[in-house]
Parts: structure tokens; sequence; C-alpha cells
């Protein structure tokens, strides 16, 4: 057995995740009910401003990324983008919303949009502690 990092997910190793993934829920007695996700925000000019990233899954659907350009941020285009996944998803067999961003980057942000902390790993370096979020969908 050789084991290897890949730079890029190729089309027989993306075939294999999903096909193992999507076989093991259903196993399981698991609907697995995946959509990958990307919203994009873009200005007048064509310019890309911000994106948000994630996969919706079983019952629940988990933001990974959300990023806003620099000069931009503080605009509401970070709010307008968690309402669009919001939005994508509500009424819709997904029952939460998941993520997961460090005290330094938006936990302050996600608790006005009307997330809760379900649990924060704790770091020495608070900046470095881990948010778990989550918000209902029903």
């Amino acid at each position: 057995m050789v084991i290897k990092r890949i730079d890029e997910i190729d089309e027989v190793t993306g075939e294999f995740i999903n096909r193992e993934f999507s076989s093991y829920g259903k196993a399981c007695g698991v609907d697995l009910n995946y959509d990958e996700f990307c919203f994009t925000a873009v200005d007048e000019d064509g310019s890309l401003k911000g994106v948000i990233t994630g996969r919706a899954y079983y019952n629940e659907v988990h933001i990974g990324d959300l990023i806003v350009d620099s000069s931009c941020r503080k605009s509401g285009i970070g709010s307008m983008l968690v309402r669009a996944v919001e939005d994508a998803y509500k009424g819709k067999r997904y029952r939460k919303i998941t993520l997961t961003t460090f005290g330094f980057q938006a936990p302050e942000f996600y608790k006005k949009l009307g997330y809760e902390v379900e649990f924060v790993r704790e770091d020495e370096d608070p900046k470095l502690s881990k948010y778990f979020l989550i918000k209902s969908l029903v």
C-alpha cells in the first residue's frame, strides 16, 4: 500500500469519493442529499468582491469559506452572501446550517446573523480559538 498526497482530485478519485460516500450513507439508512455550492458577489464592473462556499449533505448545510475583498468589508456583502445560502436551502430537507470560524475571523459577525455558538475549542492564543456555530433552517 502506498499513501500519496495529490494536489487536485482527478476523475477516478472523485468518482470513488462520490460512490463510497453515497453507498455508505445508504447502507446506514441515510439519504446523502449532497449539494456543493459557491455564491459570488460581483460588482457592476464585473469585479469579484466576495465568495461563499460549502456543501449540503444529509440534513445540514455547512459553510466552508466566506471571503470578502478587504476594500469591501463592513459593506454588507458578507451578510448578503450568508443570506443567499440560507435562502437557497430553507424549506428543503436541510434542518440547520453549521460553520466554524476562528476568534480573529468572524464569530461576532455570525452571531449578529443569528448563529449560535455550539462549542468553542479554546486556544492559548484567543485569536486561534475555534468557534463552532449553528443556525436552524426550520
